[in-house]
């Protein structure tokens, strides 16, 4: 996070939505990372980017709406405390090994 603007990156704010949420939106990135109106584009961007390497996948008829990929979903997360999660995030899902 930067100290200065209390932001941290978009990409950080889309991987904790994705755990915790289990649905990333353009909106939730926004204001998960406390950008101010107009970054929608750079947010786009990212999310493009990530669902590119398969990190998160698009939701059909959703436009700007994402939920995690099999690289998120499939990757290390033994031993991290997610007792305060939602029931519908992705460290709640089934691997699919």
């Amino acid at each position: 996070m930067c100290r200065e603007t209390k932001r941290e990156p978009s990409w950080v704010s889309a991987i904790r939505l994705a755990f915790l949420r289990g649905e990333i939106t353009v909106e939730g990135v926004l204001e998960e990372a406390n950008l101010e109106p107009g970054h929608e584009r750079t947010v786009r961007n990212v999310l493009s980017t990530m669902a590119d390497r398969d990190l998160i996948r698009p939701v059909d008829g959703k436009e700007d709406t994402y939920v995690p990929g099999p690289v998120l979903v499939n990757s290390d997360r033994h031993g991290l405390d997610f007792g305060k999660a939602s029931d519908g995030g992705a460290h709640r899902w089934q691997s699919s090994d």
